[in-house]
């Protein structure tokens, strides 16, 4: 009670801090990102535990949980961006390459490490020891996957496609509805190949999703744009390459960008994405605290070794996919963005062979 206590304390000066010396915005992401932090540890709301127990266990009550999530996002996301064109921005990635092989690798990596992006934050956030060695060599490869993306872009890209623009909003609502209800139907129909009665809904996880729901929307409201996780950390990786002079982001493709190039400049609070970021393991650590789940089974030298480099790639390969199961799934497909369907398609691929990988070396 008293850790708990105490943590709210620094939470709510933190808070105060950036309503005071920062601007309101941020400190209400900030506490958006407690929010969404507390639903995912306290759920353990598991993306990619979802799509393994699909695989693995025939299980589809994970997966029907993140299709609950897109649709109510998306009931709300898109109206908004409809109505705001101007105010509020889509989540949108060019169709490419770096799509491709970005979304095949981050849905292996993603097995092998047992976490996405926003897993991994929660999970260090639950004291997770492996999740919280891979924290910060997953910065690193969204760094130096951001410094390589036009060099991967060159070998061949089109225009973002986002659906509210393209069709219009009705249009895009049904595109994205009869999308949710195929996937839907293939995993029921997966789940049922097991020849084990299992329900599809599990209580805890649909609670978990329409409160990340609300707050992906609340999150898009606030900060003008969709919830997102990796430029976050990429950010961080960039600033200490910068402050140490190891890198000339005015000569890079991505990071002399306008946009970038400010973010590199100005403080990590003024940072959409990172604000959020902080709060996520925030929350998880408060729930941490409150029911102390951050065991996990010990793991040899090798699994270690094999487990950081996946986060090293988680890192490289969101960057390259526009996103993690959060930028590119849940806001790119929310917000209308064909890239998010692509991201899916070939981040499942990944993860069976993830999941392979996983089960070689016994994790």
């Amino acid at each position: 009670m008293k850790n708990r206590l105490a943590l709210s304390a620094i939470f709510i000066a933190f808070a105060v801090f950036l309503f005071w010396f920062v601007s309101i915005r941020q400190s209400l992401l900030f506490i958006v990102g407690i929010g969404l932090g507390a639903v995912l540890a306290g759920a353990r709301f598991g993306f990619t535990t979802g799509w393994r127990n699909l695989i693995e266990k025939r299980d589809a009550s994970g997966v029907f949980a993140q299709l609950l999530l897109l649709a109510i996002a998306a009931a709300f996301s898109m109206p908004l961006l409809a109505s705001f064109p101007t105010e509020l921005n889509a989540a949108l990635g060019p169709p490419s390459i770096s799509l491709l092989v970005g979304a095949l690798v981050f849905g292996g990596a993603m097995q092998i490490a047992d976490g996405c992006g926003s897993g991994t934050l929660y999970k260090a956030g639950l004291g997770i020891p492996l999740n919280m060695a891979i924290l910060p060599v997953f910065a690193l490869g969204s760094f130096l996957g951001s410094a390589h993306l036009g060099w991967w872009l060159d070998l061949g890209h089109t225009q973002p496609i986002g659906l509210v623009d393209k069709v219009g909003l009705s249009k895009a609502l049904g595109i994205t509805y009869l999308g949710l209800i195929l996937v839907g139907l293939a995993a029921w129909w997966w789940s049922k190949t097991s020849g084990v009665s299992r329900s599809i809904f599990n209580k805890t996880l649909v609670i978990g999703a329409v409160l990340i729901a609300l707050l992906a929307v609340l999150n898009l409201i606030i900060a003008g744009q969709p919830w997102g996780v990796v430029y976050g950390f990429g950010l961080w990786a960039a600033k200490i390459a910068h402050a140490g002079n190891l890198f000339d982001p005015t000569v890079n493709a991505f990071w002399s960008q306008p946009v970038n190039a400010t973010a590199l400049e100005q403080s990590v609070f003024l940072d959409l994405t990172s604000i959020t970021n902080i709060g996520i393991l925030a929350g998880a650590l408060w729930i941490f605290s409150r029911n102390k789940t951050g065991k996990a089974n010990k793991l040899n030298t090798q699994q270690w070794v094999v487990g950081i480099i996946a986060g090293f790639l988680l890192g490289y390969s969101s960057r390259l996919a526009f996103g993690c199961n959060v930028g590119a799934m849940v806001s790119g497909i929310s917000t209308g963005s064909i890239h998010g369907w692509i991201w899916v398609l070939m981040a499942f691929l990944g993860s069976l062979i993830g999941v392979r990988i996983r089960r070689y070396f016994g994790y």
